[in-house]
């Protein structure tokens, strides 16, 4: 099961709590990292996932099928509320949420497999890891490139590798179209620093793989776990700070498919 990821969400948790708690009403007001949302708005949503988790009836995120789309509708519907607000909704549902994914981690639930959206396929005991990975994205990448102390968060070992198998377990699900419609390209992606591991990302006659080994024939990128939840996520660009076969085309396609959400 994913219990280590339980362990690294309650310290992203108290981390978000007491980053909330100091925010100045500039701070709040601040665009961040998300196209149009300001910090406030990134701290809002940040409940909302856990909230869907704990009390799934009691959200209202359309019907569109697509998580995106879902979680801009109570972020929209919450513009007017006052940061105050905003902390005690965290605050509850956070320890809420908290709670159900921890209940998420035993058997026979643990590995039941739900579909989520356009997220793909998971077993349930791995949401765990997927709010540690919105957490860890949201705080340092988001409301970080607004207030510089969220970007100066530890980037502890254990928060990224429960956030890589999140990431990882739905790159070939959330990317699939994009990486059909290139080349069938093997790349050994290599994570340097803080949960270093390689990976390799393979195409395959049932769709694309990611496992954790090495390919010693396919072209190599060297990146950080910390620096991948940026790029994977298409906040940044790849290449400013992957290196390796940087210039190999077809290795180029591969990671501008990646769009993990």
């Amino acid at each position: 099961m994913t219990q280590a990821a339980i362990e690294s969400l309650n310290i992203e948790v108290a981390r978000a709590r007491e980053l909330f708690a100091s925010l100045t009403p500039a701070e709040w007001e601040a665009d961040s990292g998300c196209d149009g949302w300001r910090a406030q708005d990134v701290a809002q949503h940040m409940a909302a996932p856990v909230q869907t988790i704990a009390a799934p009836d009691t959200l209202d995120g359309g019907d569109s099928g697509k998580a995106e789309v879902s979680a801009e509708v109570p972020v929209q519907q919450r513009k007017g509320w006052t940061p105050a607000e905003v902390i005690a909704a965290y605050d509850e549902w956070a320890e809420k949420g908290v709670a159900a994914l921890t209940a998420l981690q035993e058997a026979p639930m643990a590995d039941t497999v739900v579909p989520l959206s356009d997220l793909g396929e998971h077993p349930l005991h791995l949401l765990a890891n997927a709010i540690v990975f919105d957490h860890y994205c949201h705080l340092r990448h988001d409301i970080g490139a607004a207030v510089d102390r969220a970007a100066q968060l530890p980037r502890d070992t254990e928060a990224l590798r429960a956030t890589l198998e999140w990431m990882l377990a739905g790159l070939p699900q959330m990317c699939a179209a994009e990486l059909d419609a290139g080349p069938d390209q093997v790349v050994n992606l290599v994570f340097d620093g803080p949960a270093a591991d390689t990976f390799c990302i393979s195409p395959g006659p049932d769709g694309w793989t990611v496992a954790n080994h090495r390919d010693d024939d396919a072209p190599v990128i060297h990146t950080t776990a910390h620096d991948f939840v940026s790029w994977g996520t298409k906040r940044t660009d790849w290449r400013g700070t992957s290196t390796g076969d940087v210039g190999n085309e077809r290795v180029s396609a591969v990671l501008d498919a990646i769009n993990i959400i």
